[in-house]
């Protein structure tokens, strides 16, 4: 089963996605299953796992809902306040639903660059194992030596990367960006997205060729067991359709066995979010 292990829903409000800005009008509407479903037939998908867009309770709640409708909806990555002193009372309610798979914050853009350092951050982080749930760490590369530290905290704590923690492709810088992934990838329970890939780099005038430096430093540093494509959807649209986002990556991997490209596509995010496929 090939799974887009990185895609979002929302219920447009100009209040609520105020992230979406001028600059991304084209976001400014509502992106519903209905709209993803024949994309991920078209590619070759049969599941995704929705994640959090807005850091609400609520938002969890409505995605939830979804994959309760939607079968393709494989799972959910959802957003709590872990620095809440009820944290463990709100992880206990939402875990009870079996879509939920992980969590997530945006931490790219809290004003404290040591935010997955704070003491609070780190109590609620310490009760996802518990729970059976995984992390997404959502960050920029000013983050990566933050993030060593952090994940060296949870030895025991599944993690996935999002979107390679956003390199600046557009200008083709690939250091400190790169040994830093690598330090990051020396621990063995953290994983990354191939995904975000575009919107990182010209979103009008890219090339796969772009892509591919960065692909060979994940490709390098994490192998084909813990890599898992996602398209970033609707937020990919930015910079190219769906099926062009998704092909970017297969044809990358085109050169591996048929295995290893499994894996990648659709083995490896069943395995860390213990997807019912």
């Amino acid at each position: 089963m090939n799974i887009d292990a990185h895609q979002h829903f929302w219920q447009y409000s100009a209040a609520a996605y105020d992230w979406i800005d001028a600059s991304k009008s084209a976001l400014q509407r509502d992106f519903l299953p209905p709209h993803l479903a024949p994309l991920l037939q078209q590619a070759g998908f049969s599941g995704s796992v929705a994640v959090q867009a807005l850091q609400t309770e609520a938002e969890t709640q409505f995605l939830l809902n979804l994959a309760a409708q939607y079968d393709f909806i494989k799972g959910v990555v959802g957003w709590t306040d872990l620095q809440a002193a009820d944290a463990e009372t709100k992880l206990a309610l939402l875990a009870q639903n079996p879509k939920l798979k992980g969590l997530r914050h945006v931490v790219q853009d809290e004003p404290d660059d040591r935010f997955l350092l704070r003491p609070a951050f780190l109590r609620g982080m310490a009760l996802l194992q518990k729970f059976n749930l995984t992390y997404d760490i959502l960050i920029f590369p000013k983050h990566l030596p933050v993030a060593c530290a952090f994940v060296a905290l949870f030895p025991d704590q599944a993690f996935v990367l999002n979107h390679l923690a956003k390199p600046d492709i557009k200008n083709q810088q690939l250091a400190p960006w790169a040994q830093q992934i690598r330090e990051l990838a020396q621990y063995p329970h953290v994983y990354c997205k191939l995904s975000g890939l575009v919107t990182e780099a010209d979103w009008h005038h890219w090339h796969p060729n772009h892509m591919q430096p960065y692909l060979a430093v994940v490709m390098e540093a994490f192998g084909p067991d813990r890599l898992m494509i996602g398209s970033d959807w609707p937020v990919c649209t930015l910079a190219g359709p769906y099926a062009a986002v998704m092909n970017l990556v297969k044809e990358y991997l085109a050169p591996l066995s048929a295995t290893d490209q499994a894996k990648i596509l659709g083995g490896n995010a069943a395995r860390f979010y213990n997807l019912a496929t």
